[in-house]
Order: structure tokens, then C-alpha cells, then sequence
């Protein structure tokens, strides 16, 4: 659906550059190539968990990823986090959603083959995404912290990116059958997200007065209701990057797994991309990702890191806060992969009922048991980049003046982007630097 097949000769080129600088495989169990830290991609219940760090450790903090993002995309900054801190276990989650994905082709040698000549299965969650929203993500992410609890034997701290961060904070405030879910948390971790206007800066209000919320759930439960009611295909439409929902995931995972194999070898991919996204004259994979990432005009913002720049010859030249190869590894897979491939509109809608962090009238409609925003009574730490403009640690205060959290720390670089809190290299990264000391003291 996307091109012509990939010649067989650069792929067999590709192959044999092996892997790029920071390169590892995604099975990897013994961590950073010194033992320092282990990782395992294991299910857990209806989900499945990227686990880094030492088993044995007596915290684990839990994390979700944001929109469109799956647990791949938290990979190196659960690794920097364990070698800062030995005695915390990082969990990274893939919501349910995330088991659809055809990700087998990238253990393969031929990946542009398998994808952008139609050969992978397609398994969109229909009409499963109806029912797939925050009160399912949340029952599954309560399996989760359930289990890295270890019937109390470790202290479990809860986190996420983005619309990652506000789900962690619906999980506070939501009853569990007349639990609080507060109560199985030593402290909640806000990186660039969360709720109250926190977007407000970027130019975003949520869509999530009654009769709007009425109108967006009759359309995605109507029995006749198109596949864009049910699952999310924005950045596809956005980027023109095909006609499928999961079209972008499976792009961006191709750039990535080209420039970490092969990073300084002629482009598989750029001559294969609509011609609107190719760069303009002829580049290395790993340039193409930096293109993508950072230099492109096309570049989401949602999307962009400050890395580096492309050389005369085309190839990618580091030299801002986060390294390419960081964003490959991250971003390569096989599994997880850094993209969601099937993103619900319920959960969009949900989420955007969450952003008032009470108990409203669109919040009952939705189901949404939002009870005890008021009582949370755990520590919080919140990290923002420069997305939002203030607009998430002034969000985040009014979270604690409107509860019981007894203290609350802030941290902020502005002049990162979004990823770059997941991506940029530790000695350049305030989140890597005043978390540790957080999940220290929970």
C-alpha cells in the first residue's frame, strides 16, 4: 500500500553494518551490557509490562505511557532512572489496545517488505475500542500495580507521559468498588501531563461539556459507526502518511529500526515515503530519523526532539541534549514498540471528561467513578518541558490546594521538547536528575 518492495541488496547491506552505536535487543535480560540493570516484556493479565530493573527491588515505579505512545517510548528513561537509583524497578505498561500490533515483521530481515508492501496483519480492535476506555485502562493498570505490589511487600509509585500523567491522577481519585485508588500508592509522578487545564498552554481545551460528552459517546457506540468513530486516526490523516490508523506507528518504527541497525548507511526508506515527507536531497537512516524527528517541516510537535542536524553528506550529526540513537532504541522494538497502532476515541473522550478532576455531570455520564479527587493524600512530583508553557505546574498546584496531598515537588526544563523527557541523555536531562530523589524519599 505504501511502495515498491525494498531491494534485496540493501537490505543484505543493512544487515551486514549491524547495529548502530547504542543498539540492543529488545529481548535483552541482563540491561546496559555492564549487568547493571535487567529487563523483561512479559504479560500481565490483559496487558503486557516492559520490566527494567532489578526484580528484587523494593519499589517499582509504574508508568503509562501518553496518547499514542506504547511502552517502548519509555524505555531509556527507565534505564536511566535504575542505574541512578538500583533499588527501583521501572514498569513501563502497553495498554490492552497495544496487543493488536503486528509487530513481528521487525525480528525479521526484511521489515519494509513485510509492512509497506501489505503483508502484515491487520487486527483493528473493533468493535472491542467501543468498551475501551478509561475505566478498562484503569481496571488493567490496577492488575499492574497489584502485582509490582506484591501483596505489600514493595511500595509502588505510579507515573506517566503526557495523557500517561493523567491517567495516573484518574487512578488516584477513582473508586474501586469503594476503594480509593490512592490507597496502593506511595506517591504519583506527572512528566509534562495532567489534568486542569494543564494543556491549556499548548492552545488545547478539552471537548467534555455534557451534551458535547453525549453526542461523542452516541457516535462511537452506534451499531453502524465507521472505524475512525472507534479508533483514532489522527496522526496518520495529520502526517499523510497512509490511509490506516496504525500507518504512522508502523512508519516511525521502520525509520527507527533502519537507523539503529544501519545508521550511517544510504537511506532504505526516504525514497519510499509520500513525496511531501521526503527530505530533500539524499540521506543516511540515520539522518532520515533526525529528519523526521527534528528537521522536517512536517514534524509534529508532539513528536520532535532537539538532537542534531543533518551534515552536507546526509547523515545525522548530534549535538543538542538527545542523542539519535537514544530515540532509535527507544522507538525500534521489535517489542514494545514506541507508537500505540490503535489508539480508542473512548479513551480520548474519557480522558477529556478527566481534565476537570471531579465528579462532574460528563464524568457520570461516561461511567467515570472520579470520587476521591479531593482525598488524595500521597506526594506528587511534576516534571514540564517547554509544551506547555507553565501551564501543567500551575495545573498541578491547584491539584494539591484541592487535596490532600501533603508535598509536592517541581521540576521543569523549558527548553526540552515533549520527548525529549523521555529521550534526552542524562547528563542533559532535569527529570533523570530530581526524580531519584523523589522516589528516594516515598
Amino acid at each position: 500500500m505504501f511502495g515498491k518492495r525494498a531491494t534485496a541488496s540493501v537490505v543484505a547491506l543493512v544487515l551486514s553494518a549491524g547495529f548502530g552505536v547504542g543498539a540492543a535487543p529488545a529481548e535483552a535480560a541482563d540491561g546496559d551490557r555492564g549487568g547493571r540493570f535487567r529487563e523483561a516484556y512479559v504479560s500481565v493479565d490483559a496487558v503486557r509490562v516492559l520490566k527494567v530493573g532489578r526484580p528484587d527491588a523494593r519499589r517499582v515505579l509504574v508508568l503509562a505511557p501518553g496518547m499514542y505512545g506504547a511502552a517502548g517510548d519509555l524505555r531509556v528513561l527507565a534505564r536511566d532512572l535504575t542505574r541512578a537509583l538500583p533499588g527501583t524497578q521501572v514498569w513501563a505498561v502497553d495498554r490492552r489496545e497495544q496487543s493488536r500490533a503486528d509487530t513481528r515483521g521487525f525480528k525479521g530481515e526484511d521489515p519494509a517488505a513485510y509492512y509497506l508492501d501489505g503483508h502484515y496483519r491487520r487486527r483493528p480492535p473493533l468493535p472491542e475500542a467501543r468498551d475501551w476506555g478509561l475505566a478498562t485502562a484503569l481496571a488493567d493498570l490496577r492488575g499492574v500495580v497489584r502485582q509490582a505490589a506484591d501483596s505489600g511487600r514493595r511500595r509502588v509509585v505510579l507515573g506517566g507521559h503526557s495523557w500517561g500523567a493523567t491517567t495516573a491522577l484518574a487512578y488516584a481519585a477513582w473508586d474501586f468498588a469503594g476503594r480509593p485508588g490512592y490507597r496502593d500508592l506511595a506517591g504519583l509522578v506527572l512528566i509534562d501531563g495532567g489534568v486542569d487545564g494543564a494543556f491549556a498552554g499548548e492552545g488545547w481545551e478539552p471537548r467534555n461539556t455534557p451534551d458535547v460528552v453525549r453526542s461523542r459517546l452516541a457516535a462511537i457506540n452506534a451499531p453502524d459507526a465507521p472505524s475512525s468513530a472507534l479508533v483514532d486516526d489522527y496522526l496518520t490523516r495529520a502526517l499523510g502518511l497512509g490511509d490506516r490508523p496504525e500507518s504512522t506507528a508502523v512508519w516511525y518504527q521502520l525509520i527507527a529500526w533502519y537507523a539503529q541497525r544501519a545508521p550511517h548507511h544510504p537511506s532504505v526508506l526516504a525514497a519510499r515515503l509520500p513525496e511531501h515527507l521526503r527530505p530533500p536531497r539524499p540521506v543516511t537512516n540515520a539522518g532520515l530519523l533526525g529528519w523526521f524527528m527534528q528537521e522536517s517541516p512536517h514534524t509534529h510537535t508532539a513528536l520532535s526532539v532537539r538532537s542534531g542536524h543533518l551534515d552536507a553528506a546526509g547523515d545525522w550529526v548530534d549535538d543538542d541534549m538527545t542523542p539519535l540513537h537514544r530515540v532509535a532504541e527507544a522507538q525500534a522494538g521489535p517489542e514494545p514498540a514506541g507508537l500505540e497502532w490503535y489508539w480508542p476515541q473512548r479513551l480520548s473522550l474519557d480522558l477529556e471528561a478527566v481534565d476537570a478532576y471531579a465528579d462532574t455531570e460528563s464524568a457520570r455520564i461516561l461511567g467515570l467513578r472520579l470520587r476521591h479527587a479531593r482525598d488524595v493524600d500521597v506526594p506528587l512530583y511534576v516534571f514540564e518541558t517547554g509544551l506547555d508553557k507553565g501551564t501543567q505546574s500551575a495545573a498541578a498546584r491547584r491539584v494539591v490546594a484541592n487535596s490532600r496531598i501533603p508535598r509536592a515537588t517541581y521540576a521543569a526544563d523549558p527548553t526540552m521538547t515533549h520527548l525529549d523527557a523521555l529521550f534526552a541523555a542524562p547528563a542533559r536531562n532535569e527529570l533523570v536528575r530530581t526524580l531519584p530523589a523523589f522516589l528516594r524519599s516515598t
